[in-house]
């Protein structure tokens, strides 16, 4: 499967791009953003709809990298591409699947399901990456079923859907998502998965609210953000940077481990265990310098 063949750096940032845009499709490829979401779903008005899932494939087919024989899936230049199709609820989800079957033969890397809610929403959709969408209190509580699917590469919190479906304030505080925020990084991590993919932060002129925003999603742990607008890219990238003393010290960290062999050893005056020799690597994982 297409997921087998992860991306050599982790994806840190996914941006929505509407599929009713289709003049901004080359912008957002050229956003520095890892992963872009060709979106149907929020992003798109209903009577935009068709119009929407036609700009999409009409660029995929007209973009879609050359084949080689000796490649089985083609691979597009630049970030990974998603595509976002409609909910299963919704009129226009099975001709999104009709439109869509051949998306690996496009150089498509995954697919995005909204509001998924149990493991057997995923099994009827095309052949590639997955990337569901835990918006609502039963998607929560199959986090873990849905995230052992076969393909499924990460979960995604859709924290505003998320807050309607449990009647949440619409300006709940960070605190008071915090438990559903842990059960999802809880799941992702019993099912195998790289770290969940927080949701947007919709003031995307705010460069402080959105650092904010990435730091504590990174100390609650998630691995990645989505964003909305290409100017968010290069402030969510330094936000997940870790610092120079970060990394100074998880490099000393693995030198030490390395050079003690499996015996135990100190550093500045702490035990270097296995923990800390995991998290040493984890914050090297984060830098794109190191």
């Amino acid at each position: 499967m297409l997921n087998e063949l992860p991306p050599p750096l982790p994806i840190r940032t996914l941006l929505f791009v509407p599929g009713s845009r289709p003049e901004r499709f080359a912008k957002a490829i050229a956003s520095g953003a890892d992963a872009v979401i060709l979106d149907l779903e929020d992003a798109v008005s209903a009577t935009d709809k068709v119009m929407a899932r036609d700009a999409v494939c009409a660029w995929l087919k007209a973009s879609a990298p050359d084949e080689h024989p000796e490649h089985a899936v083609p691979e597009r230049v630049g970030p990974f591409v998603i595509v976002r199709i409609n909910a299963r609820d919704t009129p226009f989800y099975h001709d999104d699947l009709a439109a869509l079957q051949n998306l690996r033969t496009l150089g498509v890397h995954g697919l995005m399901l909204p509001k998924c809610d149990q493991a057997s929403d995923l099994l009827a959709l095309p052949d590639v990456g997955y990337w569901p969408m835990i918006e609502s209190a039963r998607g929560l509580a199959n986090a873990e079923a849905i995230g052992s699917v076969p393909g499924v590469q990460r979960l995604v919190f859709g924290s505003f859907d998320f807050q309607v479906d449990l009647g949440l304030d619409a300006d709940a505080s960070e605190t008071e998502l915090a438990p559903y925020r842990a059960q999802l990084v809880l799941s992702s991590r019993l099912a195998g998965l790289a770290a969940p993919v927080d949701g947007v932060t919709t003031a995307w002129n705010d460069d402080a609210a959105l650092t904010q925003a990435v730091q504590r999603a990174l100390r609650q742990g998630f691995g990645a953000k989505l964003c909305i607008h290409p100017r968010q890219i290069p402030v969510v990238h330094a936000a997940m940077q870790p610092s120079e003393a970060e990394l100074l010290h998880a490099r000393r960290v693995l030198e030490v481990a390395m050079a003690a062999d499996g015996a135990a050893v100190a550093l500045d005056s702490s035990m270097v265990d296995r923990p800390i020799i995991l998290r040493a690597q984890a914050v090297l994982g984060r830098s794109r310098s190191s």
